[in-house]
């Protein structure tokens, strides 16, 4: 059984049948995300840098996106950085998050937005104006995977 999202113990009747209803149509909203992720590292050497999708669809990154985040990052962090990076939406609409394996992901965030960003829990949250510029720069080598949270 999956783990209650946060509040989810405070929810209505009505919120949880919500919350499951729209688990299931996000299954096919969220049916292009990667079925593996990949190092930064490897995907440079890679001729054609690609993800296959769950859906059996491939994802292309743009080498130009690659070779931005190599120069961010040192050798080990470019081991240790799983693409595409991933964008967490809710049902908040005035932010989102992006979900973090490591202190790598922070980097990347902060030297493309060009300020300090804040990694708590797995999450760098961004607003609206922030994820435009980070996904401007960084189209391919991002992805968004929407939740089901209800917020409050």
């Amino acid at each position: 059984m999956p783990e209650p999202w946060r509040g989810e113990e405070k929810q209505s009747p009505y919120e949880r049948m919500l919350q499951e209803c729209l688990r299931g149509e996000l299954k096919v909203v969220n049916a292009g995300l990667p079925r593996n992720q990949k190092p930064l590292a490897g995907l440079l050497h890679e001729e054609y840098p690609q993800v296959v999708c769950s859906d059996g669809s491939t994802h292309f990154f743009k080498r130009k996106e690659l070779e931005c985040l190599a120069s961010i990052l040192d050798t080990d962090e470019q081991e240790a950085l799983l693409l595409p990076m991933l964008i967490e939406l809710t049902g908040n609409e005035a932010q989102a998050a992006v979900i973090c394996a490591g202190e790598q992901e922070g980097k990347v965030v902060s030297k493309i937005l060009n300020m300090p960003v804040i990694y708590e829990k797995g999450r760098i949250t961004l607003y609206k104006p922030q994820l435009a510029l980070l996904r401007k720069k960084l189209k391919t080598t991002t992805q968004y995977v929407f939740s089901p949270k209800i917020v409050q």
